[in-house]
């Protein structure tokens, strides 16, 4: 295997006037392609500001990102979107669906973006996976929170990424959806052979990853791997 993701000291710190918040510190890892690993600590430890840098979406401080060969803070703010729009998906906690689009619409977006052929037949059989091909023509307003979260999963698929950043991806759900959405997360991700950085409160969840770093005032503090 090789690696898909090298961070190497990453610091990343804030000005409120005189005062100097520094958010992460000197953080470094690596992942190899196909790995599962989860991020998890308490809020404000810096969880979702380490997503963003690794997904070139925030500049550092100091430190530098490499995702598929590309060291990401060398690049332009174009260039960075580009790599992104070609390896990376993204789940977020509040779904980030156009509400003016229909739910296979949304799905489009990234092929179209990216002037795929196909794009309407892919996000027919992304739908489907999702267990939602019923509801291919309901806009967002018309759907469930776990709906929803299918389509923005489907949707994350659509560029066959080679990396899935999801950040919270069960946050605004009920035990019983997660778990739905959660499975079809590993499953979807099995299938393709992404690789999955998951941000996370629920360490149960985090169990399910092959590693998990705990962050802790900015710092890594933990770095244990899963064994079945």
């Amino acid at each position: 295997m090789s690696s898909i993701l090298d961070v190497h000291k990453i610091t990343k710190s804030y000005y409120n006037g005189q005062k100097k918040l520094t958010v992460l510190d000197e953080v470094s890892f690596s992942l190899e392609r196909g790995d599962t690993f989860s991020i998890v600590g308490p809020s404000g430890s810096g969880k979702t500001t380490l997503l963003g840098l690794c997904a070139g979406l925030d500049i550092p401080t100091s430190g530098f990102v490499s995702l598929e060969g590309y060291e990401l803070f060398s690049l332009s703010e174009d260039q960075r979107a580009e790599v992104r729009n070609q390896h990376v998906g993204f789940i977020f906690q509040s779904f980030q669906l156009i509400p003016t689009l229909t739910a296979l619409e949304n799905i489009m977006v990234p092929m179209e973006l990216n002037r795929v052929a196909g794009a309407k037949s892919r996000a027919k059989d992304l739908i489907e996976r999702v267990g939602l091909a019923d509801r291919s023509h309901h806009y967002p307003t018309q759907l469930s929170g776990g709906e929803q979260q299918r389509i923005s999963l489907a949707r994350a698929f659509a560029n066959n990424p080679s990396i899935l950043f999801a950040d919270e991806p069960t946050g605004n759900l009920d035990e019983e959806t997660s778990e739905k959405v959660v499975q079809m997360i590993f499953d979807l991700n099995q299938e393709n052979g992404t690789t999955l950085v998951l941000v996370t409160h629920d360490l149960e969840l985090a169990k399910q990853t092959n590693r998990v770093i705990r962050l802790k005032g900015g710092k890594i503090v933990a770095d244990q791997l899963n064994v079945a």
